[in-house]
């Protein structure tokens, strides 16, 4: 009986340390590139609605591209917005905001590269290409 626990126990402990080994931690990059998108994503359900107070038309666009050095302005102007602070949904979306512009300027600022400092690409977002089939 001691020996099928003993066996038990090497399986559990191997299986745990390969689930382990491949579960790489996330790196500076992938955090930022998919908070990213979870808040343009956030901005885009906020935006579209029924339920939505009216100010959020107000608010300034958030699409978002990291690649962008004007990602940073951007995000700043976007949490210091003075409307819709009655609206919940809009605080979550700033505090998001507020988290990866953190990131970007202290815990990323050496590892990310800015491709452009294109900041109208942040105001008119392209559209992704339509697959025809």
């Amino acid at each position: 009986k001691l020996p099928a626990m003993k066996m038990l126990l090497l399986l559990v402990a191997l299986l745990s340390a390969a689930l382990l080994a491949s579960a790489a931690p996330p790196t500076c990059y992938s955090r930022v590139l998919s908070l990213s998108k979870e808040i343009t994503e956030s901005f885009k359900e906020l935006q579209t609605s029924k339920t939505v107070d009216s100010c959020v038309e107000a608010l300034p666009r958030l699409y978002l591209d990291i690649h962008n050095y004007c990602v940073l302005a951007k995000l700043r102007d976007f949490v210091a917005y003075p409307g819709c602070d009655r609206v919940v949904e809009v605080n979550e979306l700033k505090e998001k905001a507020r988290s990866l512009y953190t990131i970007l300027i202290s815990y990323c600022r050496r590892d990310l590269v800015f491709l452009t400092d294109d900041c109208n690409a942040l105001e008119i977002p392209i559209s992704p290409p339509i697959e025809h089939s």
